[in-house]
């Protein structure tokens, strides 16, 4: 299971679904789309954000490098893998969605690829960000897999109805999508509070519940739905 930051970058609630995967049986990484570009958080909250560098599109060719070398581990089933993303994040899982992969330039890379996606069986997107720039929800999707879509009910980026717009998009290329929408609560919920304790005391219960959700999700798409004899988590 590969997890992407938001545009603000790795916080520590990312080790906390981290942990609740492998808790769940499965191996977890973080990806840090920003450090090795020699960007911190400042950078991610003034430029990232803000829409002014480094859309979905381009991050798109992270998700799929990312999964190029994982499955290459020999630690890791090549046939079983997973991708979660946290608001930016979940925009470059769905650009990459809607993206042939056949020619250079696409996902900012000069020899995409599909191929690292043949053994992708779980999407899980956390708050997505599916406004202004966006493919997920005006391309039809070419690939998919059956997705958890965790939508804060009161975030000021996108109405459910639009993330709905997302989802069915998801559907029509053959992925059952299990929303959740979590009441009461905005964009970013889950991240810790500006004191940086997780879970954030005032959302400490949607928080909680939007991780054992995504704990059950990996159970059922990458570990009770495992052939026997892979032998692997």
């Amino acid at each position: 299971m590969l997890l992407f930051h938001g545009c603000g970058g790795v916080q520590a609630h990312l080790d906390a679904y981290a942990q609740a995967a492998a808790e769940a049986g499965v191996r977890a990484f973080v990806v840090d789309s920003f450090a090795p570009r020699g960007w911190g958080r400042r950078f991610g909250l003034t430029l990232v954000c803000t829409g002014a560098r480094f859309g979905g599109a381009e991050r798109a060719g992270d998700v799929l490098a990312a999964l190029h070398g994982i499955a290459a581990r020999p630690d890791v089933d090549p046939a079983r893998l997973g991708l979660a993303g946290w608001s930016h994040g979940a925009w470059a899982m769905m650009d990459l969605m809607t993206m042939p992969l056949t020619r250079s330039g696409e996902a900012r890379l000069a020899d995409p690829s599909p191929a690292p996606l043949a053994g992708l069986k779980s999407l899980s997107f956390f708050y997505a960000y599916v406004g202004l720039g966006t493919r997920g929800g005006r391309r039809p999707w070419l690939r998919t897999a059956p997705a958890l879509a965790v939508v804060a009910e009161r975030d000021h980026l996108a109405k459910p109805v639009r993330h709905a717009v997302v989802h069915r998009r998801c559907e029509a290329a053959g992925g059952a999508v299990r929303a959740w929408i979590a009441e009461g609560v905005g964009h970013a919920f889950d991240q810790p509070d500006e004191n940086g304790a997780w879970p954030p005391p005032r959302l400490a219960n949607q928080a909680l519940q939007s991780r054992d959700l995504f704990a059950d999700h990996l159970r059922r798409t990458l570990v009770e739905a495992a052939p026997a004899q892979a032998g692997m988590a």
